[in-house]
């Protein structure tokens, strides 16, 4: 089971990415300090592949940020992982050979591929890491969370780029929406 891989760390991504739809990069800047209700998350920066630094989010300026459901497992896994490992300034994660520098997404892939490799990771073939942002999305919109919060969690830069990825989830759309329209039709 994917959940129960890897290490602390490795379990630490797959319950951001799975649970909150974070980037690679923002699952590695997880911060206590981002828990802003018993719910929810407030995703404002990540860690970026080219310089390696805490960074502004894709498609958004230094001081934005994002609001994304915590699901009670996500932040009972946050408390585990900072109870367990402790903090610093807050974030999760550090550089396990520098721990003045940001956790790097690329240690985590890493271990998915020698998970893969060893066949401790029992996954769909192509699935990868980024694959756990795509289960949140899935997960939300088939239980019926609107598009339109789904992109606005995910951090798409327009509700296009969600609809273009997702709209396969929502097939029952227009026939729902006949359904709904005839029985106001029929008062």
């Amino acid at each position: 089971m994917l959940r129960v891989s890897g290490d602390d760390t490795f379990r630490l991504f797959v319950e951001l990415m799975s649970g909150c739809g974070m980037r690679n990069g923002e699952a590695a800047a997880v911060n206590v300090n981002n828990i802003v209700a018993a719910d929810v998350y407030r995703i404002n920066e990540q860690v970026n592949q080219t310089t390696k630094k805490y960074g502004s989010l894709k498609h958004r300026r230094h001081e934005e940020y994002r609001d994304v459901p915590l699901p009670a497992r996500i932040r009972a896994t946050i408390e585990w992982y900072a109870d367990k490992h402790g903090t610093a300034d807050g974030y999760l994660l550090r550089h396990p050979k520098e721990s003045a520098r940001p956790f790097q997404p690329y240690l985590v892939q890493n271990q998915w591929q020698r998970l893969e490799r060893t066949q401790s990771l029992d996954v769909y073939e192509g699935m990868t890491i980024y694959s756990l942002r795509h289960f949140f999305a899935s997960n939300c919109l088939s239980h019926g969370i609107p598009i339109t919060d789904v992109a606005e969690w995910m951090g798409h830069k327009s509700i296009d780029i969600t609809f273009k990825i997702y709209r396969h989830l929502m097939p029952a759309a227009l026939g729902q929406a006949a359904r709904v329209l005839d029985l106001g039709l029929a008062a």
